[in-house]
């Protein structure tokens, strides 16, 4: 691959602004070296454990041209295999025709081509007339391709890297900020995908900061100002919300409604969040918030209601049986309220719910994503709904989410106009899109942010 611009390394908080050039979007040849140089190096997220708790139970991962097979192969293990046969090269297990993923439960793995079996641990059990080997195929020369897998936050992690450093040290320090919230616990509500018409990085960018909400939702401006901050975290990023002093859970995603009467704007902001995000806030939030005009006397200053609001929630949730994780105020305020997991994950916290993004190539299409969201919430114990991943064509996307996807499809197609001179991120409220290309720079060996 040859060089596409010339990386001039940012400092390493990128306090300052810098200029990200457009070829990490664009390129054909950009997109077709991230295969070797970023996805076959990385950690990834691949799945929840709850997709997996029977033994037996797989789920699929494909990254380009790799194909990853996650099983439970005992109560309290599960191991990963590249999804390839090792005697020509079949695929062993295939993805239904419009599914995001294969996932099912057997006791084994047969190839389709010529009935090689595997069981549970990658083990070879059976090859018709072995003897014509000649006894050459031991050593494992005849096993399932083992890939490193690990868990977290009630996710399953793959690398494709045998030397990549460990899960716990990738993670930081990222895992640290969010183990409070409990996500482990959580369980989808929702799961939508999409295969969309931009770079799966500019799908990433589009909810990583919030310099964009005034403009491209504007609706929520009624309910506030949403003054935002974003910060480098090594290989990571995080994003969050700036809040008055003594109202630092607003700094997370359990946030007041501003106004003169925040009793009623709290309630507002909810019900418009609810009805077309879909997301951000649960059922109990929405019902407290409608009752604030009834249950406080008008006058209570914010950090009351604030306080008054996501206590009442809380009792009540934990009188149904859903214990919210307790976290102190400080400590939101420094979690905010998203991390962006590099290099395609993002993870939106709250003590009891949670908003995913997920964005991966489509074919090498420097053009195309596959762009993923998954709306979490904690349960009463056997009470959460069973999700499947649902392809949602973009005009059936919950509206507020509409409102982004029109900007990314358009970024996508500007990005190649002659007259873009590179993006220029706000340092401080979109530092995570200036964080993202710096790190892929680390792996990509170009691409990276430039300094005035």
């Amino acid at each position: 691959m040859g060089e596409i611009g010339k990386i001039v390394q940012a400092p390493e908080d990128l306090v300052a602004p810098v200029n990200v050039p457009p070829e990490a979007y664009t390129s054909p040849e950009y997109a077709r070296a991230e295969r070797d140089r970023l996805w076959r190096k990385v950690w990834l997220q691949a799945g929840r454990m709850e997709d997996i708790e029977q033994v037996g139970a797989y789920i699929t991962f494909d990254i380009l041209d790799d194909s990853v097979i996650v099983v439970r192969s005992s109560a309290d293990e599960i191991r990963a295999f590249h999804n390839v046969c090792p005697h020509r090269g079949r695929k062993l297990v295939d993805t239904p025709p419009g599914q995001r993923n294969a996932h099912a439960s057997r006791p084994n793995f047969i190839c389709g081509y010529h009935g090689w079996t595997f069981d549970l641990e990658g083990t070879n059990t059976y090859i018709e007339h072995q003897d014509d080997w000649q006894g050459h195929l031991c050593g494992g020369l005849a096993d399932l391709g083992k890939v490193r897998v690990e868990s977290w936050g009630g996710w399953i992690w793959i690398t494709l890297d045998p030397e990549a450093m460990p899960l716990a040290e990738y993670l930081h320090p990222a895992a640290g900020m969010l183990d409070p919230y409990g996500l482990e616990k959580m369980r989808p509500r929702w799961r939508k995908w999409v295969v969309f018409d931009c770079n799966w990085k500019v799908a990433m960018e589009a909810f990583c900061e919030t310099y964009h909400v005034s403009t491209t939702h504007p609706e929520f401006m009624e309910f506030g100002q949403f003054r935002g901050w974003a910060r480098n975290q090594g290989l990571h990023s995080n994003i969050g919300y700036d809040a008055a002093k003594g109202q630092e859970e607003d700094s997370g995603k359990l946030r007041l409604g501003a106004g003169e009467d925040p009793r009623l704007t709290t309630a507002d902001m909810q019900n418009f969040t609810w009805q077309n995000a879909n997301t951000n806030t649960t059922t109990t939030l929405v019902a407290v918030a409608n009752r604030l005009k009834d249950e406080l006397p008008e006058g209570t200053p914010p950090a009351e209601v604030s306080a008054y609001w996501i206590s009442t929630a809380r009792r009540e949730d934990a009188e149904r049986g859903v214990e919210w994780a307790q976290v102190d105020p400080q400590h939101t305020a420094k979690a905010g309220t998203a991390w962006q997991i590099f290099p395609n994950f993002q993870i939106g916290h709250a003590v009891n719910n949670m908003l995913c993004y997920q964005a991966r190539p489509y074919k090498g299409d420097p053009d195309k994503c596959i762009f993923e969201a998954a709306v979490y919430e904690l349960y009463p114990e056997g009470e959460a709904p069973r999700t499947e991943w649902e392809y949602t064509e973009p005009a059936d996307w919950p509206p507020v989410l509409q409102q982004d996807f029109t900007n990314m499809a358009a970024v996508q197609q500007g990005m190649k106009n002659v007259g873009f001179r590179g993006a220029q991120p706000n340092p401080y409220m979109e530092r995570s899109v200036a964080s993202l290309h710096m790190n892929l720079a680390k792996f990509m060996g170009t691409g990276g942010p430039k300094t005035y």
